[in-house]
């Protein structure tokens, strides 16, 4: 299936490819358009529309996409949804206090986002890795774990 949201990426349209490839769509394909073109590339493409305003996969009752992912997709996996408080936080700036680790996610995605500019295939391929550990701490910490040592 295809997938379209905003070009140029940041926290949440680059948690959400993470989510839906591991948990919705193993063979999800992308599509990073202009915000004013998602709808015309969602119809002609037959493509989910995402984390865009107005779409059910956005931010919706003050949810941001990825947790409305979880809803749609009925996910409710502890560790997700730990790890969506931690999205959450990181992509709405009012909420940045929601986690304590929603601060450092915004400043690590942010900082993709400047090392990478407007290539969000990129930034899904190198982050993906951090959202696949940050997921298994998340897992950790749902099992009642401390997440892992100290040094």
């Amino acid at each position: 299936m295809k997938w379209v949201t905003r070009k140029n990426a940041n926290v949440d349209r680059v948690a959400c490819p993470w989510l839906i490839k591991r948990f919705v769509d193993r063979d999800a394909e992308f599509l990073y358009v202009p915000a004013d073109q998602i709808r015309t590339v969602a119809e002609r493409e037959g493509a989910i529309p995402y984390d865009a305003a107005g779409v059910e996969l956005g931010h919706v009752d003050g949810r941001c996409s990825f947790e409305s992912i979880l809803v749609k997709y009925g996910l409710t996996d502890p560790a997700l949804q730990h790890l969506a408080r931690i999205v959450h936080g990181a992509d709405i700036p009012a909420d940045v206090t929601v986690t304590p680790e929603s601060a450092g996610l915004s400043a690590i995605a942010r900082g993709f986002a400047l090392a990478h500019g407007e290539n969000d295939h990129e930034k899904i391929h190198l982050e993906s890795p951090m959202y696949d550990a940050l997921y298994a701490w998340c897992q950790g910490q749902a099992k009642g774990g401390g997440g892992g040592g100290g040094s």
